[in-house]
């Protein structure tokens, strides 16, 4: 549906998509860095290119909902990938205070051209939700709808099984289309196509970005999603940690007397303890780990006078034990091993 007007206006429309396009598989293919300065530059110049060329087509009123794909001129055609194009830009643009700002604009941007698609009944796909309901987005295998159900709390694996299915459908087509468009580049591009093979061109083309615009929009709901928690924690003011119990006061554990009472001098604000007063402190309590089950302080004390009365016996000489000891010694002197057993005598 081109007019005279239109057919006036299209060489410099023209120009204009191809130089944007031109520019984007520039920036796509190039091994540089995307952050440098030379691609940061023909992204800039790529945009306003597009963008230019996408108001003109609206001023133009290059496309109807009321209108069929038939009715559409193969010249239009590749019109219907401005907004395609012109997303995949806007997120190649690298500054971080204002990729939220970029991510929703692309966003927009994949959506008009998904919602040109399903006017023209390009190819079959389901729209992904609103902006607004990224939280409970409903996935590409699911009905159309405008009201989003709330997300289950437990995970639907039928549901997740389908989407799973339905990337890598959208894989295989992306893939058919690419190996299509390659055979069918060289004869469009050098203008030896006929109408017939251009059409066809442009149509695969649009089928192949549609299946990136869903995969796009699918990976940007994602990263909205954390770029709206980062500027919820950013104006969240920090709080301080709440301690439940008081910090442990430091000591030192030095190995005699001496040692304690020259850091107890250094350090007066540190506790001193020596390894023996520890030991000995612990051992009265029953918390080694020898002790078993801690006692009483009077078992221990009984234990203890136990302990000393055995040793003071042992320390002193026992005069009945001696004189025991000395008559047995005498008796064996003048009686042979055996005396006295006459049992066994015949």
């Amino acid at each position: 549906m081109a007019s005279a007007e239109t057919e006036a206006e299209a060489p410099r429309l023209s120009e204009l998509l191809d130089g944007g396009w031109k520019l984007f598989e520039e920036v796509e293919s190039t091994a540089e860095p995307t952050g440098s300065n030379p691609i940061q530059v023909k992204v800039k110049r790529g945009m306003k290119q597009l963008e230019e060329a996408l108001s003109m087509v609206e001023q133009l009123n290059l496309f109807s909902r009321n209108e069929e794909l038939d009715e559409v001129a193969t010249a239009d055609l590749k019109y219907l990938l401005l907004p395609a194009l012109l997303a995949a830009l806007t997120l190649k643009q690298v500054n971080a205070a204002q990729r939220l700002d970029h991510v929703q604009k692309a966003r927009r941007h994949f959506m008009d051209f998904l919602h040109r698609c399903k006017d023209y009944s390009i190819s079959s796909f389901h729209m992904p939700g609103d902006s607004e309901s990224v939280e409970t987005t409903p996935t590409e295998t699911e009905p159309d709808s405008t009201v989003s159900a709330p997300r289950p709390q437990q995970p639907d694996f039928i549901a997740m099984a389908t989407q799973r299915q339905a990337k890598i459908e959208r894989f295989k087509q992306r893939k058919e289309a690419e190996a299509k468009l390659a055979e069918l580049r060289t004869a469009v591009e050098g203008g030896s196509a006929d109408d017939e093979v251009v059409r066809e061109f442009y149509l695969l083309q649009a089928r192949r970005w549609i299946n990136i615009a869903i995969e796009e929009i699918d990976s940007i709901d994602q990263e909205m999603q954390i770029l709206k928690r980062m500027d919820v924690l950013k104006q969240t003011p920090a709080q301080p940690p709440h301690s439940r119990r008081p910090p442990m006061k430091p000591f030192i554990l030095t190995k005699d007397a001496v040692q304690a009472k020259v850091f107890g001098a250094g350090y007066p604000s540190l506790a001193t303890m020596t390894v023996d007063d520890w030991y000995d402190q612990h051992r009265r309590k029953g918390c080694l780990p020898d002790q078993g089950i801690p006692q009483s302080s009077a078992d221990v004390d009984a234990e203890e006078r136990e302990r000393e009365e055995k040793e003071r016996r042992e320390e002193v000489d026992d005069e009945e034990a001696l004189q025991k000891a000395r008559d047995w010694d005498n008796w064996k002197d003048t009686h042979r091993r055996g005396y006295g057993n006459r049992k066994n005598m015949g």
